[in-house]
């Protein structure tokens, strides 16, 4: 995992994960959302779909899959981001920042 920037105009640390997939192949993955669990040697699902501001990215992790956790504290776009349905009346856990 490591972070990089987009081309011209656009400006932030974009994270991001070379991926050794089941046949060997090296690839580089965006890991969607705000913050994540990942680390070495964990294990992720890959989907399709660049990302048009990063050169050479491909791919998109799959969150809330295998050893990626969701998106913690989301209300809205659950699915895209593997967050699970919140309780009704539950705190909200506060954002870091």
């Amino acid at each position: 995992m490591y972070t990089t920037t987009p081309k011209k105009p656009n400006s932030a640390m974009r994270k991001v994960a070379k991926v050794r997939l089941t046949n060997k192949q090296e690839i580089i993955a965006y890991i969607p959302g705000e913050g994540h669990n990942l680390q070495e040697h964990s294990i992720v699902l890959v989907r399709g779909g660049r990302v048009k501001d990063l050169p050479g990215v491909r791919y998109h992790i799959v969150r809330g899959s295998l050893d990626t956790a969701g998106v913690e504290g989301r209300k809205q776009q659950r699915s895209k981001y593997g967050t699970k349905r919140p309780k009704p009346g539950a705190a909200v856990p506060a954002k870091k920042k």
